[in-house]
Parts: structure tokens; sequence; C-alpha cells
């Protein structure tokens, strides 16, 4: 395990467990992967997106960008949804620190201030919610194994390779 940061710990799994479920997607048919279902935002392809939004709209305040609206949930394939997970996880990560530093917005015409470690917290655990809602998803499409998720497996993949 590459260090004991919770910081560094957060943001490694949550780009590691949602790159694993965007894995596990890939053998789907397009039908499974809009298949809706009653819970979360409806489907494994706009759930992953409405995560893909969150993540992108609080890197833009972190950044200091104004925040940009949701990420239409128009068709996309999981590759397209890979490719843009890894643009928004490398830049969210790169405006992280310092986690005490305070961060200003607004939403629904109500200012907000929190501090980056708090944006952080919330994305991951925001992503964390999500996944655990895809896996169930999967799980009634018959997937198996399902992909690895928890806290515990990252370390444990870690652990194993070395």
């Amino acid at each position: 395990m590459p260090t004991s940061d919770p910081m560094t710990i957060l943001l490694a799994h949550d780009r590691w467990a949602t790159e694993h479920l965007l894995e596990a997607c890939d053998g789907l048919s397009e039908d499974q992967f809009h298949q809706a279902f009653e819970m979360g935002p409806g489907s494994l392809h706009d759930t992953i997106t409405h995560m893909l939004s969150a993540l992108r709209g609080w890197g833009d305040l972190l950044a200091g960008r104004p925040v940009g609206g949701p990420i239409e949930p128009v068709n996309r394939p999981v590759n397209d949804l890979r490719a843009l997970h890894t643009e928004l996880a490398d830049a969210f990560a790169r405006h992280v620190r310092p986690v005490e530093e305070k961060v200003s917005g607004e939403r629904g015409g109500r200012a907000y201030t929190f501090t980056r470690g708090g944006v952080v917290t919330h994305v991951c655990t925001h992503g964390m919610h999500h996944r655990a809602q895809c896996l169930n998803m999967l799980r009634h499409l018959g997937i198996a194994p399902l992909p690895p998720s928890s806290v515990v497996e990252w370390m444990l993949m870690a652990d194993d390779q070395g």
C-alpha cells in the first residue's frame, strides 16, 4: 500500500473503484448498460454519468472555475465514459491541496464555503454511494463476480501486487 495519508487513500480508492466498475460494464450490451432500475439515477449509464458530473462540478469549484452544469446523460459508450473519468479524476486531483484551505461557491442562489478536504470527502463518499447502487444493478443483471469496490479490497489488491 503506497500511503497512509487519508486524503491520498480517498482519491486513489475512488479512482480505482470507478475504473473497476467501468471495466465491469465493458461486457454489457447497450440494453443492459441503459436498463432502467428503480434506484439511483436509473441505469448504470446514467448513474456513472451522474458521478462524473459531480466530479466535474466539484473539481470546477476546487479549481476556482465557474461550476459547469451537469453532464447530459446522452448515450455514451463505456470507453467514452472511461476517458472522461480519467480526465476529470486527473483534473480534480490537481486541486485538492491544501486540504484546510477554503473554497466558496453558490448553489440555488445560496453561497457556501467548504474546506478542500471536505469537498474531497464528499465527492469520494458520493461516488461510493452510487457505485453501491451500480453493484446492485450489476447483480440484478446477473453479473458475477462483481467488480471489487471496497477500501479493504483496494488495500488487499495493492498488497498482492507488492
